[in-house]
């Protein structure tokens, strides 16, 4: 009988608990990620000077980069400037912005990234995809996985609570995710890779689940490998799809319709996700999951985050354009704006009650 196995691209370091960071030059000799020290790393102009006073004593072969912002012109810059230097590998160390600036600066300079996250706002920092603003609005760049991640509970713990509020939000909204390419599977025979699925899935059912809360230790080590397992399950499944349905089209609906009053991605995709769980008839499991968001102080009405019911209902019906091609429930459903209209109705009144 033939053996057939396949080879997942995953990091060879995950490196999760309190202390991490100080740590990391010698997690990076002893897994021969960089024996000689030399390492190129992005950091952000602000909170990133603290952190480069604090490691580079024990990192005296480092050179420090700074990165203004999340845009591929950014990340062209840092490219650019880390080809003058012979680096073992590049380390993006800070919030989601530097991190994929510091991924697609790695992979068009052709070196290994270390992801260092000083947050938890969302599952980018260990996935294939960089996102970067562009002119044309904000685009995803396929780009080789981390080849360590490095998260350091303190960090995590020092950071604002509406970073890992997002993070939660995000992770929880692989259960809806994973709904739809189900969905799009029975209905219009999409292929679905069960093992992507069943990482993101159990990803977020572990964050659903977990009894602690946003100071515990516990919980946030939870929440760090749940966003580490939905990084590797998109490159498992070779796309977004495990992490990304109907609960991130009404994200970019948000994004694209009021860029200048949108929330965070983890609160409007959380959001998203327990409305869609509604509307494919899982009530119970939508109230369930609005339940858990708000006992994280997450929203779960468009009110709570500054939008009108008549605004979430042209963000329901926007939704859909943003993904053409990706067949969720909104797709399904092909539902009009008066049966959008009711549906909010319904899922306001069944949550609050």
């Amino acid at each position: 009988m033939p053996v057939l196995t396949r080879l997942i691209p995953s990091p060879v370091v995950v490196d999760i608990r309190p202390g991490a960071l100080d740590d990391l030059s010698a997690v990076l000799a002893d897994q021969r990620i960089s024996h000689s020290g030399k390492l190129a790393v992005a950091i952000s102009a602000g909170s990133g000077a603290k952190l480069r006073d604090r490691l580079s004593p024990a990192m005296p072969g480092a050179d420090w980069f700074e990165v203004g912002g999340g845009t591929l012109d950014e990340a062209i810059k840092l490219a650019d400037a880390m080809k003058k230097g012979h680096y073992d590998a590049v380390v993006g160390l800070g919030g989601g912005k530097i991190i994929d600036c510091a991924k697609y600066a790695a992979a068009r300079i052709g070196l290994p990234l270390v992801a260092v996250a000083t947050n938890l706002s969302h599952d980018g920092l260990c996935s294939p995809v960089a996102t970067l603003d562009n002119d044309a609005g904000r685009g995803s760049y396929g780009v080789p996985n981390p080849i360590a991640v490095v998260i350091d509970l303190d960090v995590i713990r020092e950071a604002p609570v509406r970073f890992v509020r997002s993070g939660i939000g995000d992770a929880v909204s692989n259960i809806s995710a994973v709904a739809d390419w189900e969905l799009a599977n029975r209905e219009k025979g999409e292929q679905i890779d069960g093992l992507a699925a069943a990482m993101a899935r159990q990803a977020g059912e572990a964050v659903l689940r977990h009894p602690g809360g946003v100071g515990d230790d516990a919980f946030l080590q939870v929440l760090a490998e749940g966003l580490v397992l939905t990084g590797i399950s998109m490159s498992v499944a070779g796309d977004s799809r495990p992490a990304s349905g109907a609960c991130h089209e009404i994200n970019h609906g948000f994004d694209l319709l009021f860029p200048k009053r949108a929330a965070s991605h983890g609160e409007q995709c959380g959001l998203g996700a327990a409305f869609a769980m509604h509307l494919r008839g899982a009530r119970e499991e939508s109230a369930y999951m609005a339940e858990v968001l708000q006992r994280h102080g997450l929203p779960v009405l468009p009110e709570e985050i500054g939008f009108t019911p008549d605004e979430f209902v042209q963000v329901v019906e926007f939704a859909p354009s943003t993904r053409p091609g990706r067949y969720t429930i909104l797709e399904h459903l092909a539902l009009s704006t008066e049966q959008i209209r009711d549906a909010y109705a319904d899922y306001a009144k069944a949550i609050g009650s």
